[in-house]
């Protein structure tokens, strides 16, 4: 086994513990820092011109962010839940639009966006 294949194999490791520990409120955030991740990688594979790393990149950004909308309660969560399910939205419809035409800028309003509802869910604590 190669040291690149091994560091992988503990990363995976170190990310299965904590999610395994991980109270609700620190999933989300892991969820948050996991497309803010993807999306910069996405920038740098257009950057760089790999379009299927690119392609893969946004898909994945677009799963987190679904999963980011699907607990949203809007009984219970009320014009708050509705905002974000819109702003999660317009997210994942700007990630398609940076995939379609390579636009950096489109992926820097999406971590922008990203950041700015990561930063609310941070000082909420847990």
């Amino acid at each position: 086994m190669n040291a690149m294949t091994a560091m992988k194999q503990y990363q995976r490791v170190s990310v299965h513990s904590e999610v395994f520990e991980a109270s609700p409120h620190r999933l989300i955030q892991m969820l948050m820092e996991g497309a803010l991740e993807r999306t910069a990688q996405a920038r740098g594979a257009i950057q760089r011109e790999r379009f299927a790393e690119k392609g893969e990149l946004i898909g994945k950004s677009i799963s987190i962010i679904g999963g980011l909308r699907e607990p949203l309660d809007h009984e219970v969560g009320g014009e708050l839940s509705q905002n974000l399910d819109s702003l999660y939205e317009y997210m994942i419809s700007r990630l398609l639009e940076a995939n379609r035409g390579n636009d950096i800028a489109a992926l820097d309003e999406v971590s922008n966006l990203l950041r700015e509802v990561k930063s609310g869910w941070d000082a909420i604590g847990h």
